[in-house]
């Protein structure tokens, strides 16, 4: 399998945003835990799960992982390895990271707002609002519904494979309009007929932002913040300002291959995150995400009709037994049951987590892309079993 193809099948499955490299290599740093004061200790529970976090660290190589957990009416923020490659820099409990498709959730969000104001319905055609802009090869806007687009169905092709991703280095400081970022997506044909099956494409929330701007006549950003962010009372996510490239502090850098073909590693943490916008543009803590997660499924955010709505799932044929509503996915627990939650893949940063029925809820992150520095499959997995024990231990 050559590096391109097991690239794109870790796209796809994994639901990132960004190319994933597949093999590099950077010096391992001993592993960092100390968990702050105001953060009460769960005992055995949290050695299984700090055990997970150092094996992220020590055998799949990630420089940093950490996590927040919420079980039980406590808390637990637990770290591993170090805030910069090849040195001994303490990991900040609860830092910032880049969101990637966690954003998802929050634009599905407003969009379902919307469909509660009587200003969108689920089940009319896109060019309803974006009339004459849905248009390619197999591709007609009358013929793909705002459902299909929140849900991944609609057959669009993804923009993300076709601007170059692969070459990090070449993007990591570009400015991407998103007319732009659609324009590279509609020259390629359909990948199938609305409604006919099940793949992720970037470019439906690309335009579930264009919807949201359209109908609001504001921003998509100001939209998120004030219908999402401050209601949640997210006190630390945000979406970066056009010509923002920075992280806010505290933070572990992020890291990634500069490209596919010369397996070089570079810092991923200072980037222009544009060509994210409406699906993974977003700036985050694990915390503020499983907290997003927390108040998503107990109603805060939207009324019962639409998280019925959004919890309406089909098969997504990532991983056995996961299933996709509308932004936002189940994924089944070792431990019985499921959590609702997305996680996000940007360059420089993986997120994974989000909420059970139960009250659980959790965040995790490690700062690079799974095969930055070892096997992807694998890496990918480990990172999976880390949030499944994070909910079950």
């Amino acid at each position: 399998m050559t590096p391109r193809t097991t690239t794109s099948k870790l796209r796809t499955c994994l639901l990132v945003i960004a190319a994933a490299g597949l093999v590099g290599s950077a010096t391992t740093v001993a592993a960092v835990a100390h968990p702050p004061e105001d953060t009460p200790g769960r005992g055995g529970k949290d050695r299984a799960l700090q055990k997970s976090l150092d094996a992220l660290v020590s055998e799949d190589k990630f420089p940093a992982a950490f996590a927040w957990v919420r079980k039980d009416g406590r808390t637990s923020s637990l770290v591993s390895g170090s805030a910069r490659l090849g040195e001994q820099v303490p990991v900040p409990h609860d830092g910032y990271v880049r969101a990637g498709s966690n954003t998802k959730t929050f634009t599905a969000v407003v969009v379902l707002q919307l469909v509660a104001e009587g200003k969108v319905a689920l089940d009319e055609p896109i060019e309803t609002y974006l009339p004459g802009v849905v248009r390619g090869e197999g591709i007609d806007g009358r013929k793909i519904t705002v459902r299909q687009l929140l849900q991944h169905t609609s057959g669009l092709p993804n923009y993300t494979e076709h601007i170059g991703l692969e070459n990090f280095a070449r993007i990591q400081h570009r400015f991407f309009h998103p007319h732009d970022l659609l324009t590279a997506a509609l020259s390629h044909p359909a990948e199938f007929a609305p409604g006919a099956k099940w793949k992720y494409s970037n470019t439906n929330y690309l335009l579930a932002g264009l919807l949201i701007e359209k109908v609001t006549e504001r921003p998509v950003q100001e939209q998120i913040t004030e219908r999402v962010i401050r209601k949640a009372g997210l006190r630390h996510t945000s979406w970066p300002q056009p010509g923002d490239r920075t992280v806010p502090e505290p933070h572990a850098r992020g890291y990634a291959l500069s490209s596919l073909e010369n397996g070089k590693v570079v810092d991923a943490t200072r980037m222009d995150p544009s060509w994210g916008g409406a699906a993974g543009q977003l700036i985050s803590t694990p915390s503020d995400l499983a907290k997003f997660a927390r108040l998503l499924l107990d109603g805060k955010l939207l009324a019962p009709g639409q998280l019925a709505e959004m919890r309406k799932t089909v098969d997504a044929p990532i991983m056995p037994g996961w299933r996709y509503g509308l932004g936002v996915l189940r994924a089944p627990l070792s431990c019985g049951g499921a959590y609702w939650g997305h996680g996000g893949d940007i360059d420089g940063y993986e997120t994974r987590g989000g909420a059970t029925d139960d009250g659980r809820s959790v965040g995790l992150a490690v700062t690079a892309l799974p095969g930055t520095f070892s096997d992807a499959e694998k890496s990918a997995k480990a990172v999976m079993s880390a949030t499944d024990t994070a909910f079950c231990n």
